[in-house]
């Protein structure tokens, strides 16, 4: 009877062991992700021209509409750039900033932007360190998310939009938000 007993508690205490990390690993991840009210991190990445783009440069002079995005040219994404790009009066008139951010390389961003006359920023984020950072989502684990956060010019986050199927609601959502912000 005590053997069992000393075996339910051996047991029980390897599955603390055990579990514990992975909790704490899952709720680190949580609270690290960029939520409404968010300062947006500091980050610098190459454009489709090869230049770095420090977004420290625009915070305070434009509202900013990040969009991760999971590839160049894939029809959803294409259909979701060419929606801001022929809504991109409307972003300047808003005093907004549109910046796509993928996975893909300079070239590939240089390649999509010429081919479908993008008048904004593409970043390259090569090996998605900025994507982690903001706690974008895969879907199924495998696919990129595509998430667009609208911050403001102290650099808060105040509205996120995370949809992976309604890519140029991203676009209409993003304006309806920048209008109310005046």
């Amino acid at each position: 009877m005590k053997t069992k007993s000393i075996y339910s508690i051996a047991i029980f205490t390897l599955a603390l062991l055990i579990i514990a990390p992975l909790t704490a690993t899952a709720s680190k991840k949580k609270n690290d992700q960029i939520v409404v009210g968010s300062s947006i991190p500091s980050f610098s990445l190459k454009d489709q021209h090869g230049k770095n783009f420090n977004i420290q440069s625009v915070i305070g002079k434009h509202y900013l509409v990040i969009y991760f995005y999971p590839k160049d040219d894939t029809p959803g994404c294409t259909a979701q750039a060419c929606t801001f790009r022929d809504q991109y009066e409307v972003f300047k008139q808003e005093n907004a900033l549109v910046i796509g951010i993928s996975g893909q390389s300079v070239e590939s961003h240089k390649a999509f932007a010429e081919k479908h006359r993008l008048s904004f920023t593409l970043l390259s984020d090569d090996n998605n360190i900025i994507r982690k950072t903001f706690g974008v989502p895969s879907t199924m684990g495998v696919i990129p998310g595509r998430v667009t956060y609208i911050v403001d010019l102290s650099g808060k986050v105040v509205y996120i939009f995370n949809s992976q199927s309604e890519s140029e609601k991203h676009v209409s959502e993003s304006i309806r938000i920048l209008k109310g912000l005046k």
